[in-house]
């Protein structure tokens, strides 16, 4: 590993390490719940990667729950470090004018080079559940419901029949939450409920569930549930497909636009918001690297003319559920050097980075005398405790 890499991995290490211990004396905390709901996300995100829980416990050769309990300390101090850090960048904003004189300050020869970029939005329209589907999943649940007031143990049954890959192998353990932080249909349904106590069959977004309350901590709650998710078929799937064939008419004759219906329609939050338009993780912005689109996306828009619309698509959400969407390409833009006209959000977003980057150094040179640091002679020649400001 080359020496100036080594370092800066040890200066990033040396600066969580300081965070963490301001952030023990400053009385700066995660809750359980934030700490539990990031573990089960990325249990789900796991699963959902490799194919099943079973395929992740055969993988690593440990349960969901070792493997959560594993991670767990982890996973604490990612989060107390970025609340940490949020307290110390979190209000800091770049003017156009601070854009400007970042951009005047790199050399033209070291200008980015950057791709074919384009605009792709989506509407997507989840395909809805039969009646029969949802009575059946409606019927299982209310079985398992009078199991368990027979004397089944609830955990087991969860474990043998939930479909919420975060939970199931706890027993449908949720752990503790805080007002909003579950959806409102399965958090009033709890709240109406005393420690052992079950509710009826609640639907939400993600299915229905049965739950079991557990305690009450201070404004923090726990339960445990069972959540069914009843299949979509093809003929639910053709509802939403004439829905956005429709939008797609009343889209090209003008009558709406694309972000209006995007807005109204679309169940995917995320790009609604944005006028229907995907966003690039890295500067936020709306344009994104051809050669970085999902394949699904690429291959479709290929051919495809700037302003044009593909008819409905058959599309599975990121939660694994059937649903129909449209695409639009509302630009494509060839490769070309980088320029604050083109490409603004990005060297916005860069020089934001760089004000964030000199607030953390003015913070680590301030409060590094707080806590004892030492650097082994190994790194000495590193000098991560002499910031340069």
């Amino acid at each position: 590993m080359p020496p100036d890499l080594r370092c800066k991995i040890l200066q990033s290490l040396v600066l969580n390490k300081l965070m963490l211990a301001r952030a023990d004396v400053d009385s700066v905390t995660v809750t359980d719940a934030a700490v539990d709901g990031e573990l089960s996300r990325r249990m789900a995100y796991f699963v959902q990667q490799v194919g099943s829980e079973k395929k992740l416990e055969e993988l690593y050769n440990k349960s969901v729950k070792a493997l959560k309990d594993d991670l767990r300390p982890q996973v604490k101090e990612q989060l107390v470090q970025q609340k940490m850090q949020e307290t110390i960048t979190g209000k800091i904003a770049v003017t156009p004018r601070e854009v400007n004189q970042y951009f005047t300050r790199i050399p033209k020869d070291s200008l980015p080079y950057y791709s074919t970029e384009v605009e792709v939005g989506q509407i997507v329209v989840p395909a809805q559940v039969n009646d029969a589907a949802k009575q059946a999943a409606i019927a299982k649940l209310n079985d398992l419901r009078a199991q368990v007031l027979a004397g089944a143990s609830f955990e087991e049954l969860a474990k043998k029949y939930s479909e919420d890959p975060g939970s199931a192998t706890q027993g449908g353990l949720l752990g503790f939450f805080k007002r909003g932080e579950l959806v409102p249909e399965y958090e009033a349904a709890s709240r109406k409920l005393e420690p052992g106590q079950m509710s009826p069959v609640v639907q939400s977004q993600f299915g229905f569930h049965l739950i079991q309350f557990i305690e009450r901590k201070g404004d923090s709650y726990s339960t445990r549930h069972i959540l069914l998710k009843p299949a979509t078929g093809v003929s639910d799937a053709s509802a939403s497909a004439t829905k956005l064939a429709r939008l797609r008419t009343q889209i090209l004759s003008d009558s709406i636009s694309f972000a209006k219906a995007a807005k109204d329609n679309s169940s995917d939050k995320a790009s609604s918001t944005n006028g229907g338009l995907l966003a690039n993780r890295q500067d936020g912005g709306s344009r994104l690297p051809l050669d970085k689109l999902d394949p699904a996306i690429f291959f479709t828009i290929d051919t495809m003319k700037v302003g044009h619309i593909t008819p409905p698509l058959p599309y599975r959400t990121d939660d694994g559920k059937d649903a129909m969407r449209i695409l639009y390409l509302k630009s494509n833009t060839p490769p070309h050097q980088a320029n604050l006209d083109d490409d603004y959000q990005k060297i916005a977003a860069a020089a934001l980075n760089e004000k964030k980057s000199k607030a953390l150094d003015e913070w680590f040179a301030k409060n590094r005398g707080t806590v004892y640091l030492e650097v082994v002679p190994e790194y000495a020649q590193c000098k991560v405790l002499d910031v340069e400001l």
